[in-house]
């Protein structure tokens, strides 16, 4: 087995999507290939095949190396939440919750868990990528660390370092994490890559001398910018903007409320793929725009964000889209708003007590119980399109309406509710639009026509587009070299 970890100067700069890539070169040429994270953190996570959860990215790498997810290619994700700090999962499980300052005290106990999943895959793999979180240079929280350079010591893995140069400044941010970095750390580090680049690669050969030049690391590639990542799941919140239409051509309007806690953002990706679908992300400050369907996404903490979806005076723009003929899905969380009381007895999201919904579907939710992970499969009751998905929520819902339920699963099981008039929809699925066959029965719904294609296959395609990218970039051969 061999292992080489990505580490970063900051946020942002591509990993993920690098780790991706690689992972599909390296699988295509016939490695058995393993991604792993030790650390995460994120609102966007997948059910995994064994049963837990781990980050949206590390699904779509194993998706990329061709294997099934496992919770031990993501041993620690945090998913931040209001009021308590971060949901603080281990192997797939959930452990508890901590603010910060608490969970840089429970890191040097996690490091066990972290060494033992990597050692599963390890022995499972010709190839373990491993990719960091943040900045390599967080010296600040160096000790305890087993998300970069602590977990890169603790099994011996050398770092390639990525830049990103379309933020800027990126010969400041490698030489300045080689400065930083105690010899130790950067002893580790084994060569650099700069992504995103735009323009005429030639004009950055002085800035590759110089950045090998103060740091004694040899350059290993330089990427331009790869615009197929826009059709990639994104590992957060932060990219919304730049991912969702605003305005756009389409046949048809979806309106959805970006919310401070939106959870599995990459419910919305198929739709967004769709030219007939101008998907309109819509910012705090202003008013819900006119709409064929408002979309109420996932939420890691439902009350929370129904407080602010009043303060917005979101409740009153979506209550007049209702009572104009529009339609209205929610989708887990935002099943939970639609429905007439959210209560959460036992402080799950914050403190004990019961707020009302939206009072659009004669449904009640309680936030007690294990948290559901389950992969699902079924079809729409009311026109028998297909869909796969996965559940993820804690939280129980009941009432009239679900006496209407929208989807019924292969196993027998029915989910969701159907308001009364029939123009409000909920349901705990995620990933229902991915399916060609649903899509296509709801844009065809609203007016709009779709191919019907499974956007699994785009992803795909993607996948293989990138991995050709990174192929004309850098050296796959000398960077397999450097792993051990």
């Amino acid at each position: 087995m061999a292992a080489l970890m990505f580490q970063g100067t900051g946020s942002n700069v591509g990993k993920s999507t690098l780790v991706a890539g690689l992972a599909r070169a390296y699988a295509r040429a016939g490695l058995t290939v393993r991604p792993f994270k030790p650390q995460n953190m994120s609102n966007n996570a997948a059910v995994t095949a064994d049963g837990g959860e781990i980050g949206r990215a590390q699904a779509l790498q194993a998706r990329a190396a061709g294997v099934a997810p496992s919770v031990h290619m993501n041993p620690v994700l945090l998913k931040p939440q209001s009021e308590r700090g971060a949901q603080v999962i281990v192997q797939g499980r959930v452990v508890g919750n901590a603010r910060a300052a608490e969970f840089q005290a429970m890191k040097a106990g996690l490091l066990p868990a972290v060494l033992d999943s990597f050692a599963r895959l390890a022995a499972e793999a010709d190839l373990v990528l491993v990719e960091g979180a943040g900045s390599a240079s967080e010296i600040n929280l160096r000790a305890n660390d087993i998300a970069n350079m602590g977990f890169a010591q603790a099994a011996q893995v050398p770092v390639v370092l990525i830049g990103d140069i379309d933020r800027g400044g990126v010969i400041a941010s490698l030489v300045g994490t080689r400065t930083v970095l105690d010899k130790a750390d950067s002893d580790l580090i084994c060569g650099f890559i700069i992504n995103k680049m735009r323009g005429d690669p030639k004009l950055f050969d002085e800035g590759m001398k110089a950045i090998v030049s103060y740091t004694g690391w040899p350059a290993l590639g330089l990427v331009p910018h790869f615009d197929g990542v826009r059709r990639l799941p994104a590992e957060d919140s932060v990219e919304l903007a730049a991912r969702y239409g605003r305005g756009a051509a389409g046949t048809v309007r979806v309106v959805v409320p970006r919310l401070p806690w939106i959870a599995n953002v990459d419910d919305l990706d198929p739709l967004a793929a769709e030219d007939g679908v101008d998907l309109h992300l819509v910012d705090p400050g202003g008013p819900l725009p006119p709409a064929d369907l408002i979309l109420l996404p996932g939420s890691k903490a439902t009350v929370a964000d129904l407080a602010a979806l009043r303060v917005e005076g979101w409740d009153i723009d979506i209550r007049a889209h209702h009572r104009r003929g529009g339609l209205i899905l929610g989708l887990c969380g935002g099943y939970q708003m639609l429905g007439q009381v959210v209560a959460d007895p036992d402080g799950v999201e914050g403190a004990p007590g019961a707020v009302a919904g939206l009072g659009l579907l004669a449904v009640e939710t309680i936030l007690a119980g294990d948290k559901r992970l389950a992969e699902v499969a079924g079809t729409s009751l009311a026109d028998g399109a297909a869909f796969r998905g996965y559940e993820m929520h804690m939280g129980r819902t009941a009432g009239p309406d679900c006496g209407r339920p929208l989807l019924g699963f292969h196993d027998g099981r029915r989910d969701g509710a159907v308001s009364a008039d029939g123009r409000v929809f909920g349901t705990y699925v995620h990933g229902l639009f991915a399916a060609g066959a649903q899509r296509r029965a709801w844009l065809g719904r609203l007016g709009a026509r779709s191919d019907g294609r499974d956007h699994d296959q785009t992803v795909d395609e993607t996948l293989d587009a990138l991995a050709d990218h990174l192929a004309r970039h850098i050296d796959l051969g000398r960077l397999l070299g450097l792993a051990r």
